[in-house]
């Protein structure tokens, strides 16, 4: 069993790769540290993330797996299929603040202290050994008080780690992360949550479409 203490090798491999492309970035396409992992992911569940505040509450946040955090420093911005553009996302959610932390970051890389209304963690999981998940999502669900929300893909990345390999490491059915969710879930029966497991597939004229999986527990459901 690993933990915060003691992580796998192979996660501690991992962060040390992770970290080098933050700062030298993408090599196998070009692609520059500043460029590389920037943290806009969530853009397109922002309404989602907007409904469970709405839903539960929640007065603040912690973005898990922030990466570079791009997205909090947009100003005026339109947001996709909007019309009205809105001045921060933090005023488009309605809470106080949003905590960062990603550990391949440096300036985000200090763990949180205390809990959070919700945590937020897109496009992290399928980069984490499988073996470290169970304690990486209990870390995720003892810093929420209310809700989780979690989006995770089951396809290959564009992005190469500095080894070649490719960086979505754990991809696995909806079934899968169900299963291992629920099993973590299950001690904060409490916290609501959500998670979206994403295929990505291609339409007729080559439109990237990405269709999810929508799993959902907690709260005392």
């Amino acid at each position: 069993m690993y933990s915060r203490a003691q992580p796998s090798p192979r996660y501690r491999d991992l962060l040390q790769m992770y970290a080098d492309m933050h700062t030298h970035g993408e090599r196998f396409h070009g692609v520059s540290g500043k460029e590389t992992f920037e943290g806009i992911s969530l853009i397109p569940h922002v309404h989602t993330i907007r409904r469970l505040v709405a839903e539960t509450g929640a007065q603040n946040l912690l973005d898990y797996g922030a990466g570079k955090a791009s997205l909090y420093g947009l100003r005026n911005f339109l947001l996709p299929g909007d019309s009205t553009p809105i001045e921060t996302v933090h005023d488009f959610w309605d809470v106080d603040f949003v905590e960062l932390y990603d550990p391949g970051y440096e300036p985000y890389s200090k763990l949180p202290q205390g809990t959070f209304g919700g945590v937020i963690c897109t496009d992290v999981m399928e980069h984490l050994p499988a073996e470290d998940l169970p304690w990486i999502l209990g870390e995720i669900f003892g810093y929420a008080e209310r809700f989780v929300f979690l989006t995770i893909a089951r396809y290959e990345a564009d992005k190469r780690l500095p080894n070649g390999e490719n960086a979505h490491i754990t991809i696995k059915p909806a079934e899968w992360w169900a299963e291992v969710i629920g099993s973590v879930a299950a001690s904060r029966p409490s916290v609501l949550w959500e998670a979206r497991v994403e295929e990505r597939k291609f339409s007729d004229r080559a439109r990237l479409i990405r269709e999810g999986v929508a799993l959902r527990g907690g709260a005392g459901g």
